[in-house]
């Protein structure tokens, strides 16, 4: 009788084992000081940068989401963290080509303006391991799980 191919596998780590974990807590710190300054400047001075302010907001909805995501770690939030991160890598390097090309979009600098330069770049490199460890982690499925050995002849 064969074997049915494993759920998931089990040669690779957890979206929140080892290095996931540093993944999520720098999510985590991003989300809370993104969040933080944007919702500073879009309550105090929202008329003097409103494009740049909105999107600073929007990044700390999506460092939010991602870290929520990222530390749930089910089917449903792993789809949900490759979009929330791929939708920040998209924006990162919109907003930050967009800032250098028309700097008059951004009197006011956003988490993405110049592809994260005031955050050390951070923002930029994020995403990229973000979704280089989801698809570390990803759970193998019946296509590509590792097929069972033929049974073997007995004489």
């Amino acid at each position: 009788m064969r074997e049915l191919a494993p759920e998931s596998r089990t040669d690779r780590p957890a979206t929140r084992s080892g290095m996931g974990m540093l993944m999520i807590a720098l999510y985590g710190i991003f989300a809370l000081a993104s969040t933080a300054r944007a919702g500073y400047q879009i309550g105090t001075k929202l008329d003097e940068a409103p494009v740049a302010y909105l999107l600073s907001g929007f990044a700390a909805v999506l460092y939010v989401v991602a870290t929520v995501a990222l530390l749930r770690a089910t089917p449903r939030s792993r789809a949900v963290a490759w979009t929330s991160v791929t939708i920040e890598l998209v924006g990162v390097v919109s907003v930050g080509l967009l800032s250098f090309a028309r700097p008059e979009l951004f009197p006011e600098a956003t988490v993405w303006s110049h592809l994260g330069e005031g955050y050390g770049y951070v923002p930029l490199v994020l995403p990229v391991l973000g979704l280089w460890w989801l698809a570390r982690t990803r759970p193998r499925t019946g296509t590509d799980a590792p097929k069972p050995a033929p049974p073997t002849a007995t004489a």
